[in-house]
């Protein structure tokens, strides 16, 4: 029996070229093409696929619908493996996308599936459970995770990032404490504590708070989580 395969991209040529390569192969079939998420979700359903082959960013959102369609399908239909395209070799798209398990995943960058065999090779591979991450991707989440194993606020426990946080929104500490359920005397303990562990006795409090919060969103993307 050929893998049996749904293709969701929302670019006409992108789609119909991954279809051509992957329908000339005769272990392989293309059962749905689509352009979207809740397309993509509907001809699982109704075909029930060996494999999806997805654009990292498609409608409704053009955000991250490949990642959110694994994710789902990963409790939906665990059988069907997932080859996501994406032009990012981003760990905060690769991290979720593999965060129950590598098998019956893989992670192409688009710019390397020029060479066909890659894309079907990857097909194959997840179709028998194994997976593919792009080397490219592998080495973005190995310095990712260098990176946060060497910051100062790799220190901090859960609940003083959790303060870090609410800080970074320009809170008080009793504002803090409120969306906590903190007292204020407990966000005080949890403020010093973080300043001693990112190095910040010495300076001002005012000082301390501005230069924890940049430490903070340079890790956040330079933006708060308000």
């Amino acid at each position: 029996m050929p893998i049996r395969i749904v293709i969701a991209e929302d670019s006409l040529l992108v789609r119909e070229g991954v279809r051509r390569v992957l329908d000339l192969q005769p272990d392989l079939e293309v059962v749905a093409t689509c352009g979207d998420l809740p397309g993509l979700m509907a001809a699982v359903g109704e075909h029930d696929p060996d494999v999806v082959v997805t654009d990292i960013r498609m409608p409704p959102t053009a955000s991250d619908e490949g990642v959110q369609a694994a994710v789902r399908l990963r409790e939906s239909h665990p059988r069907v493996g997932v080859v996501v395209l994406s032009q990012y070799a981003e760990p905060a798209y690769a991290t979720p996308l593999l965060a129950g398990g590598s098998s019956g995943r893989a992670y192409l960058l688009k710019e390397r599936v020029s060479d066909a065999h890659d894309l079907i090779e990857a097909v194959r591979t997840v179709a028998r459970g194994g997976s593919v991450i792009d080397p490219a991707v592998v080495d973005a989440l190995v310095a990712d995770t260098v990176h946060a194993r060497s910051s100062p606020l790799a220190q901090l426990t859960s609940r003083e990032r959790d303060v870090l946080a609410q800080i970074a929104q320009g809170k008080s500490n009793a504002a803090v404490g409120a969306a906590l359920f903190l007292t204020e005397r407990a966000v005080e303990k949890h403020i010093n504590a973080l300043f001693a562990k990112l190095g910040l006795g010495a300076e001002p409090d005012m000082n301390r708070r501005v230069m924890a919060v940049l430490m903070y969103l340079s890790e956040h993307g330079g933006a708060s989580t308000r």
